[in-house]
């Protein structure tokens, strides 16, 4: 596979999608595609950018250097740091122009909500300070992948605010920071000896591992909190969530957490299309 694929980290890309599908239902037979489009290019854009952003600042850094899981471009020497900061730029750029896009046609506003968004990606591993070396990562990706990207998509087709595209974007965020757990979990030996402080970092193994079934489950009860009987639909889904939860309880680590990551993924998917569908039959 191409190597600029493979570090955009495709199989992240629900965490993207499914906060703008879940909105889009939300608005009903009223969505505005063309926007709806938008939205999905801005978020999915940016998803690439923070993923080569991370590549790039790690590699820098050399926490990556004995890493589990994907392949990292800087690390393995696949790609020089100067094209993968490139890389994540022009993904940022691509983003930015969707965005300004959808500031025209709205607010001027989501500007200043777009350049907040690209200096967190950016911020998250790179510059003097990173704040996902400090433990603030699963806070910045409930809100912006979350709560910003949800009520941000429902907002451009609708020009509205309400609870209940606040109420939506919190299982969003909650699955969205389930999987950067996990991610941590499979990295924390690592992240640990690299000074890479993240949550599972610091409060400890079992504490992230009980982190991680807790953020599933807000999810399920945030659905329950829409008042929807339709969204209920996202219990057929409470199985798999259980089965990941105990997988994840069981203690296995390292390499053997790479399933639980993929699978994770396709949970927020599946949860997605259960709950765009519940909200698009109320």
């Amino acid at each position: 596979m191409n190597k600029w694929v493979l570090g955009a980290r495709p199989r992240t890309l629900p965490a993207a999608i499914a906060p703008v599908v879940v909105a889009t239902a939300l608005v009903g037979s009223d969505f505005n595609w063309f926007r709806a489009a938008l939205a999905l290019k801005v978020a999915i854009w940016l998803q690439i950018g923070v993923n080569f952003a991370n590549d790039y600042s790690d590699g820098v850094k050399g926490t990556d250097d004995d890493r589990v899981g994907p392949i990292r471009l800087v690390a393995s020497g696949v790609a020089t740091a100067k094209s993968v900061k490139a890389a994540a730029f022009i993904s940022f750029a691509i983003a930015s122009v969707a965005g300004t896009w959808l500031a025209f046609l709205t607010s001027p506003l989501l500007i200043l909500v777009g350049v907040i968004s690209i200096a967190a990606a950016w911020g998250y591993t790179g510059g003097k300070n990173p704040y996902g070396y400090k433990g603030f990562g699963e806070p910045s990706v409930f809100l912006f992948f979350g709560v910003v990207a949800t009520m941000g998509t429902y907002y451009v087709q609708t020009e509205q605010i309400t609870l209940l595209s606040f109420i939506i974007s919190i299982p969003m965020g909650a699955i969205s920071c389930a999987i950067l757990t996990i991610n941590n979990l499979r990295d924390r030996p690592k992240d640990e000896l690299a000074g890479k402080l993240t949550v599972a970092v610091r409060i400890g193994d079992r504490k992230a591992r009980n982190m991680y079934v807790a953020l599933l489950m807000a999810a399920h009860a945030a659905v329950i909190a829409t008042l929807i009987p339709t969204t209920l639909l996202t219990l057929l889904v409470l199985p798999m969530s259980i089965s990941i939860s105990k997988q994840v309880l069981s203690g296995i680590s390292g390499k053997e957490l790479i399933p639980v990551l993929g699978r994770t993924g396709k949970l927020q998917m599946i949860f997605a299309i259960l709950l765009a569908l519940g909200l698009g039959i109320q």
